[in-house]
């Protein structure tokens, strides 16, 4: 079978029912699976009671309705034989003397597994006690904890295992299920189910629609899977319901993890479905991270394992999940929250630093380009927020053999409109002598002499924080932390490195909220200008002054890719196959597998090979989820070659 990198395909769907009649609700059901199919779906949800209606009532009670809700669901059963899927379908089911809320599923032609509702409302329009029982009566109370008290039942599959504590295991995933009203109790089954294994919540409900109720299902849900670390796949009942007293919406959504991943259109007259891929190898990340995961002090679950015909080529291509060509930012709706946190957090962190270290001034090498712009508005904000004038932010220029004038007026106009002190230290004299001094030739533009530049800077920029009494703010961001696009003892080391926890591609997110909500037009002018301007160390002498003839994008590839690499990297430590495919996804339109893949291949080859500058590099704020930090979330080895 074709490598689907833990991606999952899971359906939850509306069929456009009728109440009580069995035949009618079985023939859209099997459309929906034959749908699903054709997309290639794994699991297809359907809502609760879904075969025979959530409002029939005292119906319930009667043998007619009974029998063909089980005649039914043969059919479905009979239905899935020789298919490649996993169908979850809500019926009642009569076991001894009481009617139980049920999910079964099935595949292949087989039952495996009947699960019943354990929290049944019984409040406001729903009076489910009135006809069913709680599925804590299917277990009892033992010296090992809860077990079965009706580990099985006998339907015309054979005997099927019947229960609240049913876990579902398949090749490639295990879920777990809980029917509506068992979401809404203060400890909901899928906590458990969680802890025990499960990574695909199902929920089959026949939640009404009322005014708010919809915002705060879907909020429910996105938490509860953010909580256990799960995917969350909810579907309800639809229009096609008694409307005696309540309407219902037919609503559905998918989440994964705390985000919502899908959700269909509410209030539709004809059956429905909202398709999405769940990642369950991004849950086992999590967990693994997560101590509290942890089964030894919780009753025992019975797994079942399912195995639903494969297919061999896999899921049809491509996925319906979309991956965000940045996913360090934020979506549009939080950008501007994210952006205010990212500054506080950087400047209270400075903050804290320049106060604890008594120092009077702050000194930074400003060049014009992105890095140091941002660690220079961060440094001006801190002074503000701490009462001090901006003329204890001391910047230095230092042109080299390679500054633009572009950068290097930037620089500078940006300095006077922000009314810090500036001070100007040309180095080409002072490098010259120092490659003459270790015989090195000056036509030859090599690595040592582009280290010589950065690390004469580092050399002013310490002496000047000791000649006033300072503290040195870095630039360097965590892009180039992963890379190693740094000089050793060079720009590499600072007093304080205020951008390390924020990658390239952040860094130009926070410029441009800079520019857009928090200075005046010269300034924002002027940082509009930087981030326009080709990001470049700016070390060879370009062919004139205007001009940037050395790019870092051209030598160590594009950001915007390297930040993808890093975080799915970092954050999940996915596989490089998997890294590249959903690459491939989401730029799709910029650049092709082998470009994708060269630069895959340089990003792993500099970050393994980077480690012993990130073992010693200096203290700054962890303003992400994920950091480079050695003291922080990232320890690795400085000699360890590159992982196949």
């Amino acid at each position: 079978m074709k490598d689907n990198f833990g991606f999952v395909r899971v359906a939850a769907a509306v069929p456009m029912m009728r109440v009580a009649d069995c035949k009618y609700n079985v023939q859209q059901i099997k459309e929906q699976i034959t749908e699903a199919l054709e997309e290639g779906v794994e699991v297809i949800c359907f809502p609760e009671l879904s075969l025979t209606g959530y409002t029939s009532a005292d119906l319930f009670f009667t043998q007619r309705l009974q029998q063909n809700a089980l005649a039914g669901l043969e059919d479905i059963c009979n239905f899935t034989r020789e298919k490649p899927i996993i169908v979850l379908v809500g019926a009642p089911l009569k076991v001894d003397n009481n009617l139980y809320n049920c999910a079964f599923v099935m595949t292949d032609g087989d039952v495996v597994g009947v699960v019943p509702k354990v929290n049944l409302p019984n409040t406001g329009e729903f009076y489910e006690k009135r006809w069913f029982t709680s599925g804590r009566h299917a277990m009892q109370h033992s010296a090992e904890g809860l077990i079965p008290r009706i580990p099985t039942i006998e339907l015309w599959a054979g005997d099927v295992p019947f229960g609240p504590d049913l876990l579902f295991n398949t090749n490639h995933y295990c879920f777990g299920i809980e029917i509506c009203e068992d979401l809404w109790s203060p400890l909901p089954p899928s906590t458990q189910l969680a802890i025990q294994g499960a990574e695909i919540i199902f929920n089959l409900s026949s939640s009404n629609c009322v005014t708010g109720k919809h915002a705060f299902r879907r909020q429910m849900i996105t938490q509860q899977s953010a909580r256990v670390h799960c995917g969350y796949v909810y579907t309800s009942s639809g229009v096609g319901e008694s409307s005696s007293d309540i309407v219902f919406s037919g609503s559905t959504y998918i989440a994964e993890n705390g985000e919502l991943l899908a959700q269909g259109e509410r209030f539709q007259h004809t059956s429905s479905m909202v398709i999405q891929e769940i990642d369950v190898e991004r849950m086992r990340t999590d967990r693994q991270r997560n101590t509290n995961f942890t089964k030894d002090q919780h009753g025992r679950y019975r797994k079942v394992n399912v195995a639903p015909i494969e297919r061999e080529e896999g899921f049809a291509e491509p996925l319906h999940r979309h991956f965000s060509q940045a996913p360090f930012l934020p979506q549009e709706a939080d950008s501007l929250a994210f952006s205010e946190d990212a500054f506080a957090i950087q400047t209270n962190g400075l903050a804290h630093r320049w106060e604890h270290t008594k120092a009077r001034t702050l000194i930074i090498g400003v060049s014009g380009g992105l890095d140091s712009t941002l660690a220079l508005l961060v440094a001006v904000m801190t002074a503000d927020m701490l009462g001090y004038d901006r003329k204890q932010v001391i910047g230095i220029t230092m042109p080299g053999f390679g500054t633009g004038d572009r950068t290097h007026n930037n620089a500078v106009k940006l300095m006077e409109l922000l009314g810090i002190t500036h001070c100007e230290i040309p180095i080409k004299d002072s490098v010259t002598n120092h490659l003459q001094e270790i015989g090195h030739d000056l036509t030859l533009h090599d690595t040592t002499y582009e280290n010589a530049q950065a690390r004469m800077r580092t050399l002013i920029l310490m002496d000047i924080a000791n000649k006033n009494n300072g503290l040195v703010v870095g630039t360097g961001d965590m892009s180039e932390l992963a890379l190693g696009w740094m000089t050793y003892s060079g720009d590499h080391m600072s007093m304080y490195s205020v951008n390390s926890g924020l990658p390239k591609t952040m860094i130009q997110h926070q410029v441009r909220y800079a520019a857009n909500n928090l200075f005046n037009e010269e300034v924002s002018a002027i940082l509009s200008d930087v981030l326009q301007t080709p990001i470049s160390p700016e070390l060879i002498p370009s062919s004139d002054a205007d001009s940037i003839d050395q790019r870092t994008e051209d030598v160590v590839g594009p950001y915007a890719l390297h930040d993808f690499f890093m975080y799915y990297f970092l954050r999940y430590g996915f596989t490089a196959e998997k890294v590249a495919y959903m690459a491939t996804l989401a730029f799709e339109d910029i650049y092709s597998e082998q470009t994708i893949q060269h630069w895959l291949n340089i990003f792993r080859r500099r970050f393994y090979n980077s480690q012993f500058k990130r073992s010693c590099m200096p203290d700054g704020p962890k303003v992400i989820g994920i950091s480079l930090s050695p003291r922080g979330d990232w320890r690795m080895p400085s000699d360890i070659k590159v992982m196949e």
